[in-house]
Order: structure tokens, then sequence, then C-alpha cells
């Protein structure tokens, strides 16, 4: 498998971890949009949040368990923080191994509403 994501899972490729247990892995992001910027992912290759399965939504959970630690270990919780995933090409996906994006330690920029393209 070509996934970078698995590659930093099974340690080809290494990370700054800052969470794991025995399903999911938290590390800083290589090219951070906010203060702290940390991607969370299932260690189980999942490209995308359209191809989870139903024995897939436990796992889900752990990631959102696993966001909040992150956060709270950062001193980023008490403050807030944002969690995005992107789906698809059209979503902005660029790694088709479903992540979260956990951002904060700044005000971030409220999130703008889509224009319409017709």
């Amino acid at each position: 498998m070509d996934c970078i994501f698995c590659k930093i899972v099974d340690g080809s490729i290494p990370a700054n971890k800052v969470f794991e247990n025995e399903e999911v892995l938290a590390f800083h992001d290589i090219n951070p949009a906010a203060p702290v910027h940390v991607v969370v992912i299932p260690k189980k290759h999942i490209a995308s949040l359209n191809e989870a399965e139903d024995d897939d939504w436990a796992i889900m959970g752990e990631i959102q368990r696993a966001a909040r630690k992150v956060a709270e270990e950062l001193d980023i919780a008490d403050t807030g923080y944002r969690i995005v995933n992107n789906c698809g090409k059209n979503g902005g996906q660029e790694v088709f191994h479903i992540h979260y994006h956990l951002l904060g330690g700044a005000r971030l920029a409220p999130l703008g509403v889509a224009k319409s393209h017709k």
C-alpha cells in the first residue's frame, strides 16, 4: 500500500506523535495551519468517511475521544479548538486515509459559507 498515513502507522515514516493507542494515532501536522495542528487517524486504513463500514463506527468514536484527550494535553481544550475532516476530492481531501485535523492555540477565523458554483 502506498498510503503515507499507513506508513506512519507502521513506523516506516517518522512522525511527531502526541497520542497513540491500539486503534488511533495522533501526530503534529508537518504544515501547520494553526499554532496547534494535530492529525488524528485510525490505524486501520479507511479511505474516507464515505468508505467507513458499520463495524468502523467504534473506531470513529475513538478518534473523537483521542482528539479531546490531545486537546486537553496540549492545553487548548478550555480555550477552544476545531476538528475538520475533508471528505473526497472536492472536499479538499489530499490523503485518502480518513483523518481529522485538530486545530487550536489561537482564535480561529470563522468558517465561511461556501458560495454556489453553478
